[in-house]
Formats: C-alpha cells, structure tokens, sequence
C-alpha cells in the first residue's frame, strides 16, 4: 500500500466541523441540518476546495427530460437526464507541463462527478473505471464523458457515480476535437518515459477518484456516503484490482471483470499472432474465413455436452484440438480433403497452433496432444498465454458490438474506440500492444500510424520484429515495471483488503482473446498460495469463468450462431453489493443466454475452481449441471 504522510488537509471546513460536531454526540444527519451545504451551481467552484490541487472546473444542474450536453447541438445520439441530477467535474494537479500540442501535457486528473437529489440519493458512491488507455473527457469543462453512462447510472439507482480521465484528457484548449485513445500521452516530447503520466495512470488517478468523490458528496449531502463501490472491466478491472492492493480503504467492494491485470504482459504479447503470420507465413496472415474455419473445427471437435453440440466450448483445457491432423481442414496439396478456397496449409495449420498455445522466444509449439497450453505457465521459452481454441482470433463477436455501439450510442461496458469509429481487432495493431512496444524501447516509431511523439512518429516497424528481438522486447516491458509505476495489478497480498472487510468479484469469459483468461487464473491461484488457501480467499474474493463468451458481454466463439449464457450488465455488480451489505456470498451464479435471442440457454457459473460439470438431462438447461 501507498502511504500518503504529507499534502492531505482536512477535505473542506464542513468536514471538519462534521467531524467535530460527530464526537460531541452529534450524528451527520444534524450536522446536514445546521451545515451550509454545497448548491449546484458555480458556487461550488470557490465552495469545494478539498486541497491545493483540487479545482472545480465545471458545474452544472440538469432536470429530468434534458438533453445531457454542456456545448454543441443536441443530435439522436445525446442522452437525455432520466432524473434531476448534478454534474460536477474536477481538475486534480498538478499535471504533466510542457507544449501545449503534446500529447504528454496535462493539467492533471479530470474527474467527472454525478449526484443524484438528496431525496434520491441511495447513500452509495458507485465508482465507474475506464477502458483501454483511458483518457476522454472527465477534465473537459465543455463535454460530458458519457462513455461509461455514469449519469445514466446515478439516475437509475440514485448513487453518486464518477469516472477519470487517468491524467490524460482528451480535452486540450490547444486541441479541443482531441480525444487521446493510444499511449502517446506516456512519452514527453524528449522521447523520455511521462513519469508524471505513468504515475497518474497506473495508480494515482483512481486513488484521487475515489477520494475526491466521497469527499464531494459528503460536503453536497451533510453526511458520508454509507458505502463505496468500484466497478469496472478490461482496464477498469485492472483498476479495481490496484485499488484493492493498494488502496484498501477506498471501496468496500469492487466488480472487476475480464481485468487487465498483467499490463506490459498481455499487451505485448497480444501482438504475436502477428509476428508469427510475419516470420512463417511471409507476412500473409490466414483470411478471416480461414480462421473460422479452423476454430469452429475446434468447437466442433470439443463442444458436445450429453451428446449434443453446444456450438461453444465448455472447458478449453479440456480440448486438444490439432488442425496440422485434421483432413477436414487441410488443402488437398497438404493431404486433406478441404477443397474450398478457405482451405489451410499444414504450415498455416501449424501457425494456428502457436497462436494458440502463446508467445514464445523462437516460435516453438509443443504437439497439443502433450501440451495444449491452457495449464502451462510461462517460463523458459515461453512468455505468454494464447487464446483458448475455437475463440474468435480476429474477435467477430467483439467488432459486432463495437459497430452497433457506434451506430447507437456508447456502453459503459465497451473498450474504447479509435478515431470516432469501432477499432478492428484484425489489423496489425489491435490496441495496446504496439504502443507498448514503442514505450518499452522508447522508440515511436515501434507503434501503430496513430502514436505521435515529437521524438517520432508511429511507423508500425514491430512488424518486422524476430521471434527473439520481440521476446526481448517482451522482458525489457515486464523489466520496466518501475519506470511504468507498476502499472501491472499482480501483488498477490490482499491482507489488507480482506482486513477491513472489503469485497472483490470478478468474472471472465473463457473465449477472451483481448485480455487472455489465463492470466486472471494464474494470479488467483497465486492469491490463494500467498493468502492461506482457497477457503480464506473465497471469504472476500471470488473467480467465475464464463464459457463461450469473449471480451466484454459478447460472444466470444467463432460460431456466429452460437448463443452462449452470459452475465448481466449489472449482475454481478449487484452481487458485490449484496455481499457488502447483506453478508450474502455469492456461490452459484444462474446466467442465461440474451434477452431477445432465439435457442436460448441457461447455465450455471461457479465459483474456481469449481466448473459447471454435466449430470443428466437437456445440455442446454441449468438443472442438467452442478458445480464440481
């Protein structure tokens, strides 16, 4: 945990007086009686100085049936308030000097704050946390930050929701119609790591979030909010599981899902199905069609669950699909009987194998009948996880989605666009990796055409990387663990938050090829040797493992008809909280198939390591299975 001795003063002179009033024997609800209390409107800016390095930058009041914009004109796409409610948006110094063009400079972390009336407030802080590299326009005093929905969540359940910027806003006076979606901020212009940027993002961003929200909201309602939550996927997950580790005061309990824990691992290593189409296939990478191919002869392989074909894989550990042997997959040239153009080589075949077995030093895969990688941890030449077999590689289920929130309106649960339009997961650069690269070897010209840098722009030369020299890029990333303020969320040692009776749950999809499952696997199971066994985790943290479901909510197969069970958006939130305040764990978990969607089916998550293991009956109900 991070000791923060020095440059903390009281929150505002109401806490104080609170403070004061609560040891005389007076409760916060009369201190709200007698205290002046924070009104929505510019008052607040000279009203709400919590420290020195805290600014009101902006205030507004929306009524219920408004449109939710501070600028511009109202369009099909602006949200409407649902109820009365407050913004207020933050400024947390002090920020990272220099050009004003640079994508580097900041004048610190934005924050953006929504409070419900008093008489609709719930007593909860809900605090929502970012995706991909974050960023957006938490810190802009003319845009609401309507990515997450945190006000169409204040409205809803009545909390105080907030989001952050991570210290680098898309909103720039130089620059307002820029929005920061990659990794240039953490470069300065000399081409030098943002120590500044590196430490707001990993850590410091989150930490001012939740305290600057629950000090915002005790001085606009008289009294401290009852309970604090946390909530957040992919980079939020890493989020909450850094507030865990080191802030364990912060949230009584935190939803972190499909978490991005390993940072510098998993984004650089999302990069090697790539270099491997670069060093054995010539730089020709299999066809969207012949990745289907392949992978849905997987599902098809591994998939029948009491006699019938699921159309996803239950337990990918299990399968030990090998398309280098299948005929059914091969050209005719190669000894199979495939004849269509979507046809694959033994040498492509073989490409597939390493994809997913993981990153490795020289490009080596094992025969999946001996190791199919799933189990494996890294080490000696291999670096990282793969993605499970019959997974979209190029992450269909995922793009779907991105498009429909594009046309539609942001998700809260949806990583980050690029450029105002749904990011490819099938290009050269999927997101964080080529950036990474450039960060590792502090050379820009590593990442993708979008990094820009005074020192260099990104020129996507990682393509023409080695298996070795990318290996080494790999292990220089993780080396630079203390130049990047530990980005990585892998402390084992959660003591602290146990102590004080916080709460974490998280779950995965199984079929996850952006944040790989395994790494979330692989750190439980180093929290339950750190923290004395599993029963002692299971009493404040709890893993569930989604099958068939990608990134996010989606189907995460290569089956575009399959219709896995997945969780609700607001399931296992709601699960954490009744952990908090009603003391009910969560142990079997009922999930089905989408609201809407035909063949629907049931299922249920269990708590790792258990697994839903079949017993009897339809394959596709609930009752048929029981944790085991």
């Amino acid at each position: 945990m991070r000791n923060f001795a020095g440059g903390r003063r009281p929150v505002t002179l109401l806490l104080v007086a609170m403070v004061a009033m609560s040891a005389a024997g007076w409760s916060p609800s009369a201190a709200a009686a007698t205290a002046k209390l924070l009104t929505c409107d510019d008052s607040m800016k000279a009203a709400f100085k919590p420290d020195d390095l805290t600014t009101v930058i902006a205030v507004k009041a929306f009524r219920k049936g408004q449109p939710l914009l501070l600028s511009g004109a109202q369009t099909e796409r602006t949200p409407i308030a649902a109820s009365d409610l407050c913004m207020v948006k933050l400024n947390v110094g002090p920020g990272n000097p220099g050009p004003a063009d640079a994508p580097s400079t900041s004048p610190g972390i934005g924050i953006e704050v929504w409070l419900p009336t008093a008489a609709n407030w719930d007593g909860r802080v809900h605090a929502i946390g970012g995706n991909g590299w974050s960023g957006g326009n938490a810190g802009s005093p003319i845009r609401i930050a309507d990515s997450m929905n945190s006000a169409g969540i204040a409205a809803s359940e009545g909390a105080v929701t907030s989001t952050c910027d991570s210290g680098h806003s898309g909103f720039n006076p130089a620059m307002p119609d820029l929005a920061t979606t990659n990794a240039a901020f953490a470069l300065d212009p000399d081409g030098t790591l943002s120590k500044a940027q590196w430490r707001d993002f990993s850590w410091r961003s989150i930490h001012e979030q939740a305290v600057k929200t629950k000090a915002l909201a005790t001085a606009y309602y008289g009294q401290p909010p009852k309970h604090a939550y946390f909530d957040g996927g992919s980079q939020g997950g890493r989020q909450g599981y850094k507030l865990a580790q080191e802030f364990p005061a912060d949230y009584d309990g935190i939803a972190a899902i499909y978490p991005a824990i390993n940072w510098t691992r998993w984004s650089v290593a999302d990069l090697y199905g790539r270099i491997v189409f670069q060093r054995d296939l010539d730089g020709v990478p299999l066809t969207e069609a012949q990745q289907d191919l392949v992978s849905n002869a997987a599902i098809h392989a591994c998939d029948v669950v009491g006699g019938l074909h699921l159309g996803y894989i239950m337990d990918p550990a299990a399968c030990r699909y090998d398309p280098t042997r299948d005929s059914r997959v091969l050209c005719t040239a190669d000894g199979g009987n495939h004849t269509g153009t979507d046809c694959v080589t033994k040498l492509q075949a073989n490409a597939v194998n390493k994809i997913w077995y993981g990153m490795t030093a020289d490009g080596s895969v094992p025969s999946p009948a001996v190791d199919n990688g799933w189990d494996t941890s890294p080490g000696g030449a291999r670096r990282w996880f793969g993605p499970s077999r019959g997974s979209s590689l190029y992450g269909a289920g995922l793009r779907k989605v991105l498009a429909a929130s594009f046309e539609t309106g942001p998700r809260r649960d949806m990583p980050a666009k690029k450029n105002g339009a749904p990011e490819s997961t099938a290009g050269p650069d999927r997101g964080a990796g080529g950036d990474m690269v450039a960060l590792a070897w502090q050379n820009p010209t590593l990442a993708g055409p979008e990094y820009r840098n005074a020192s260099g722009n990104g020129q996507g030369i990682w393509l023409t990387l080695s298996y070795l020299l990318f290996a080494n890029v790999f292990d220089r990333a993780v080396a630079l663990q203390p130049a990047f303020d530990n980005v990585d969320a892998t402390n084992p040692d959660l003591a602290a938050f146990q102590a004080r009776g916080g709460k974490l749950l998280t779950w995965q999809g199984l079929d996850d090829t952006v944040v790989l499952t395994q790494g979330t696997i692989d750190y439980y199971r180093q929290v339950i040797n750190r923290m004395g066994g599993l029963a002692n985790v299971q009493s404040f943290f709890r893993l569930y493992l989604v099958p068939g479901i990608g990134h996010s909510s989606t189907n995460g197969s290569a089956n575009s008809d399959a219709n896995p069970p997945t969780v609700g958006t607001m399931q296992f939130y709601d699960l954490m909280v009744n952990w908090v305040e009603k003391g009910v764990a969560p142990d079997r978990v009922e999930i089905e198939s989408p609201a809407g969607t035909s063949d629907r089916i049931s299922q249920p998550l269990c708590p790792y390591p258990q697994k839903a293991t079949y017993r009897s009956g339809d394959p596709h109900v609930t009752g048929s299975y029981f944790c085991r």
